[in-house]
């Protein structure tokens, strides 16, 4: 117990006495009194601290997944529509392939979804299924507004179950949508301009915030690999991270982190309670969720007065990696750090700061500005006309077959 919490645990406890004092007179009370029941009652008062209580011990990812499954089939055993013992089954088959909670999760989501709008078409079960239904619910979730990437996921999950009954011979694999999919847009990663980085690093906020900022904006982790970072994972000396799993492909990797974050987490170490087995944690040691760390940032955010400029926890990831690229870090280098399972991920930073083609655009433009300034802005806008006369080859007298020479030259020899 820390010095704080002792002085205000005799707070209380005084306040009690000094209360009971008050109200206990000898007058009005017997005089074989129970002090038992006495002092029972008062550790029943509402401003008497109770004990501190035992923190959670943390689940292992192989907990993690049965509750997924466990809770999903629940859900699915309230759902009265038809073909449940296929989404059972398909769960189940996600369980024994190591598939994680989440994948879990959103399997179960989709089709849920899926089998609700099949009773809504007026469909008996899972044999009656036909491509025109997949069609009609994929525009079903477009015109309802969900968004375009969670549409996408969807139509992957229901295409993997899909594939897992017809493999079973339940289904045709006529009823598999091979032509059906999702252009999905290819937007640029969302970085913090470097000015509103020194904003948001000038804000004064708690020692666990600014530590979480830093963290996130020097590593480059996802907010889920960093809530789930552990003690035993840091390494203080040698300023590094070990991610075990990563939150999106489960692939392992190391990240590192800079003088000013770890002088953050240093300052953070010596104020959490460390019989906490994570660096950030919640009531009774549970993992923080992500909606607390969410609400933390825009709270930074609106310190910093960038509020208006829409940028999320993800931006750090983003802004970390654009600032790496302006470093001339190798692009190979950087795949491994982020934890991308592709090259091209990474090449779309490079986009971002691509310093020859900005330097080749504006060369240009002032070629461009200084014939207009001059005056001389008269320029051959059309190619030059191909005469139709023109022969390209000129006509020989002899025949190809005279120069075994060129034919070879043209492949037509023969081994």
């Amino acid at each position: 117990m820390t010095r704080e919490e002792l002085s205000l645990e005799e707070y209380s406890f005084s306040r009690v006495i000094n209360t009971s004092e008050k109200n206990f007179s000898s007058k009005d009370q017997p005089s074989d009194v129970d002090l038992a029941a006495c002092f029972y009652s008062f550790f029943q008062r509402e401003h008497f601290l109770p004990p501190t209580e035992e923190p959670e011990p943390l689940k292992t990812p192989e907990e993690h997944r049965r509750q997924a499954l466990d809770k999903s089939l629940l859900k699915l055993s309230y759902l009265e529509t038809a073909g449940k013992e296929h989404i059972a089954e398909y769960l189940r088959h996600q369980y024994r392939r190591n598939f994680q909670a989440n994948t879990i999760r959103g399997s179960y989501t989709a089709l849920s979804c899926f089998f609700r709008f099949l009773k809504e078409r007026g469909r008996g079960g899972i044999k009656e299924i036909a491509k025109t239904d997949l069609e009609a619910f994929v525009e079903h979730a477009q015109d309802k507004g969900i968004k375009i990437s969670t549409v996408k996921l969807r139509l992957a999950q229901l295409k993997a179950f899909l594939r897992f009954i017809i493999d079973k011979g339940d289904i045709s694999e006529a009823v598999f949508p091979w032509n059906l999919t999702l252009k999905m847009p290819e937007p640029l990663p969302r970085a913090m301009d470097p000015e509103d980085v020194d904003k948001l690093l000038a804000v004064k906020g708690s020692v666990r915030d600014r530590a979480m900022v830093l963290l996130l904006l020097r590593t480059g982790m996802r907010i889920g690999e960093l809530l789930r970072t552990t003690v035993i994972d840091v390494n203080m000396e040698e300023q590094k991270i070990l991610i075990y799993e990563g939150e999106k492909n489960q692939r392992g990797r190391v990240v590192y982190f800079s003088d000013d974050s770890k002088a953050a987490l240093e300052a953070w170490i010596k104020e959490r309670k460390q019989w906490h087995e994570l660096i950030f944690y919640g009531l009774k040691g549970r993992p923080l969720s992500y909606q607390a760390a969410r609400m933390m940032f825009v709270k930074y955010l609106d310190k910093a007065g960038l509020s208006h400029k829409g940028y999320t926890l993800h931006c750090l990831r983003h802004t970390y990696a654009t600032d790496l690229i302006n470093a001339r870090i190798p692009l190979e280098c950087l795949e491994k750090l982020m934890g991308h399972s592709r090259l091209g991920v990474t090449r779309r930073y490079a986009m971002l700061t691509d310093k020859t083609r900005e330097e080749e655009y504006f060369k240009a433009m002032a070629i461009i500005e200084r014939r207009e300034r001059d005056g001389n802005d008269e320029c051959d806008r059309e190619l030059p006309a191909v005469s139709e006369k023109t022969e390209l080859f000129p006509s020989h007298p002899q025949e190809l077959h005279e120069h075994p020479e060129t034919l070879c030259a043209l492949g037509e020899c023969a081994d």
